[in-house]
């Protein structure tokens, strides 16, 4: 059971945990999750983290089917600019390897974006801490385990 299980179970959050079989040799962990699991790119988030000018850590959630507007996301970060996160510093700072990244259960509380077309569905899907195992809950609940904000952050 992964930290981000663990969370949203303490917290007492209704959610669904899918396990699937994780291709090495697939181009995309977030595209590979969506055909997997029968359920449409646009559901399915992937969580990249940035760095801020000021060298802090954001966490960005987005649909798998997008890209990262990055001046967008260091915006809402109340930055003026952010590029994306050396991996040895989001595993360091998440606790999960990459294409495991979680939103839920980091190491590290970080500021949480989330972008705002995640309100369009009942339940969103992100990683649930590894590769192959996703977890299903609301938004809303998703916004709340993670203290986030739902700005557009998506190109």
């Amino acid at each position: 059971m992964t930290p981000a299980i663990k969370l949203a179970q303490k917290q007492k959050i209704q959610h669904t945990i899918h396990e699937y079989k994780h291709d090495p040799n697939h181009p995309s962990f977030g595209e590979e999750a969506s055909e997997k699991l029968g359920v449409p790119q646009s559901q399915v988030f992937k969580t990249l983290v940035i760095q801020l000018e000021n060298q802090s850590l954001a966490v960005c959630v987005i649909p798998v089917s997008h890209t990262l507007n990055l001046k967008s996301a260091a915006k809402h970060a109340k930055a003026k600019k952010a590029v994306m996160a050396d991996k040895n510093d989001v595993m360091r700072s998440t606790g999960y390897v990459l294409g495991g990244v979680s939103p839920l259960g980091q190491k590290k509380r970080l500021l949480t974006l989330i972008d705002e077309s995640a309100l369009d569905f009942s339940t969103v899907f992100v990683s649930a801490g590894k590769r192959g195992l996703e977890i299903e809950l609301a938004p809303q609940d998703l916004q709340t385990l993670c203290g986030a904000q739902f700005c557009n952050i998506k190109n």
